[in-house]
């Protein structure tokens, strides 16, 4: 029996907390926060990516996840976010207001190291390389791509 009554529902559920949990996990932080930390992460990653890009990301996120990525999206806006590193994080901290105080960039590589787990190799891939090295270099290298020698990212 289905719990929300809805299978679409419950599906998004248990692979919105499989994504926390991950995140939770990685960054040592409650739910409450990792939920907070995951969408400002999404939403820094994604003003930084190519439309398209962005796009077909987030085609690939369970269907809560993709709400949290898309909320206050304004396709083409014409103010670019700084690429640096140090901008991003700092992006990141400011949208995490009423959480407490934790490890941004350890936080970030939390957050990318669960979408490396849960999305396909090659969009992963693509959307590392369009990232700014910087912030690029804020990825950790996943599993796959350690064990088979190849880094695509650079």
């Amino acid at each position: 029996m289905s719990a929300t009554g809805l299978e679409v529902f419950d599906t998004t559920l248990q692979e919105t907390n499989i994504w926390l949990k991950d995140i939770c996990l990685a960054a040592e932080i409650d739910r409450h926060c990792a939920w907070r930390v995951m969408g400002a992460v999404l939403r820094a990653t994604r003003d930084r990516l190519p439309l398209e890009l962005a796009v077909h990301l987030g085609a690939q996120m369970p269907l809560l996840v993709r709400g949290a990525y898309y909320d206050q999206w304004v396709p083409g806006a014409v103010d670019r976010p700084s690429r640096s590193p140090e901008d991003f994080a700092v992006s990141v901290a400011n949208n995490l207001g009423g959480v407490r105080p934790i490890d941004a960039v350890g936080a970030i590589g939390a957050v990318f190291a669960t979408i490396g787990r849960h999305v396909s190799a090659g969009e992963v891939q693509k959307v590392r390389r369009a990232l700014p090295v910087g912030i690029r270099a804020l990825w950790p290298v996943p599993e796959r791509e350690r064990t088979s020698g190849v880094d695509v990212g650079q």
